[in-house]
């Protein structure tokens, strides 16, 4: 039998712990704008292509060009109409690339969390020097541009090793967004630190929906109100988490943005049992108010599959 990966305990859905987001709010709602940097010729690495079509593709280059040049700003304003401040998934090439845009989320205090140096650069054969170079990297170098010292982490493009998640606990990270297996927050299992998973996704990340699935814009938004109605029901018991990831070359295309608006302003007419937040705030809060109700309930019902275990850690500074 292959063996499981042990990230995390199988915890079911019903029972926990309740959680009760900030002012008693239902659900806790987040959107995460990949803000992404594309190397026009990535070096080779053996295991994934940079690439679908061979490189260089300068037909996928330059869509994703158009995200950073057009489709981010037209973002930003439509963002800025409904107060809702951006979790920024980000490339850290893009603050030598584009500081502008560096200057703008700042400007209106974004969250930056990492993901990766470049999305065509992967972490796939990296040994553990070089992974904790790319974490360092980001650390730095987003504080220096941001005065924020990033608190989560994304694997660019989704890759991975078998040391990702014990390396970013150790460097103070407080969640992940690379694992998709609850829509409420869980304890990870890492050497060190206390890491949680967060409740990010696949099934309404536009990439999926409109890169993979090719879905009309009509669609899109008529899944997203389903997935907010839902998850906001089923908050009355316990809270929940919403995660829009979204990628400024898809969804702010002018063929999408209006539809687009009528999420926004759905999950504006029920604001009375919503948070609308960022990720490190959603962190922050579980960790302080959660964690140890919800690795106590895990060990009290045996769920705990063994492995690491959670380690205790003292709270960490901002």
């Amino acid at each position: 039998m292959q063996q499981e990966p042990n990230l995390y305990d199988y915890w079911p859905y019903q029972d926990r712990p309740k959680i009760v987001w900030p002012g008693g709010k239902k659900l806790a709602f987040w959107i995460a704008p990949n803000i992404e940097s594309y190397e026009y010729a990535p070096p080779v690495n053996p295991a994934r292509p940079g690439w679908p079509k061979p490189a260089p593709d300068v037909v996928g280059y330059s869509q994703r060009d158009w995200g950073n040049r057009v489709g981010h700003w037209r973002l930003m304003d439509l963002l800025d109409r409904y107060n809702i401040r951006g979790s920024i998934s980000l490339s850290t090439a893009l603050i030598d690339h584009h500081p502008e845009i560096i200057e703008a989320c700042v400007a209106r205090k974004w969250e930056f969390f990492s993901h990766g140096i470049y999305n065509t650069r992967y972490s796939y054969g990296m040994d553990e020097a070089q992974e904790r170079a790319m974490i360092e990297d980001a650390i730095s170098n987003v504080e220096k541009a941001t005065g924020q010292r990033i608190r989560g982490y994304l694997a660019p493009a989704l890759t991975h090793t078998e040391r990702t998640l014990d390396l970013i606990a150790e460097y103070d990270f407080w969640y992940s967004c690379d694992l998709f297996q609850d829509d409420q927050p869980q304890p990870l299992k890492t050497r060190t630190g206390k890491l949680v998973s967060m409740p990010y996704s696949l099934e309404v990340n536009d990439v999926i929906t409109y890169g993979a699935l090719a879905m009309s814009p009509e669609r899109y938004t008529d899944i997203l109100k389903r997935h907010f109605d839902q998850l906001l029901s089923e908050g009355e018991e316990s809270g929940t988490v919403m995660c829009i990831p979204l990628h400024a070359y898809l969804v702010t295309q002018p063929h999408r943005l209006r539809p687009f608006e009528e999420v926004l302003k759905h999950v504006a007419a029920h604001t009375s049992d919503v948070w609308v937040t960022t990720a490190r705030e959603i962190a922050e809060f579980y960790r302080e108010t959660m964690w140890d109700q919800a690795t106590a309930d895990i060990e009290k019902r045996g769920l705990n599959t063994g492995g690491t275990g959670f380690a205790p850690v003292t709270k960490s500074r901002s």
